[in-house]
């Protein structure tokens, strides 16, 4: 039965007949973000994690205290982006 949760953020090792019968309940913990490696006969064959790592929520407060303490240009940015762009940087 796969219930451990890994030591240390190493995969759990799930052999092939667990993982068959269980491969739904897999993948659902692989959505969670869990690890794990398929074994057969005791040796590593496969290892499943997630498609894409979860995202972590931008921390907007500090984001926008970054922002406010920023200085403020005396001109737009698209005409420092164009004369940057234009003179070949």
């Amino acid at each position: 039965m796969v219930e451990a949760e890994p030591a240390g953020g190493n995969p759990t090792e799930v052999n092939l007949t667990q993982a068959k019968a269980r491969l739904s309940e897999l993948l659902d913990k692989v959505e969670a973000g869990r690890e794990f490696v398929i074994t057969r006969r005791g040796k590593a064959v496969a290892h499943i994690a997630p498609a894409a790592r979860p995202r972590k929520p931008l921390p907007l407060k500090d984001l926008a205290g970054f922002r406010a303490a920023m200085p403020r240009l005396r001109r737009p940015a698209a005409e420092l982006l164009r004369e940057v762009r234009d003179e070949g940087y």
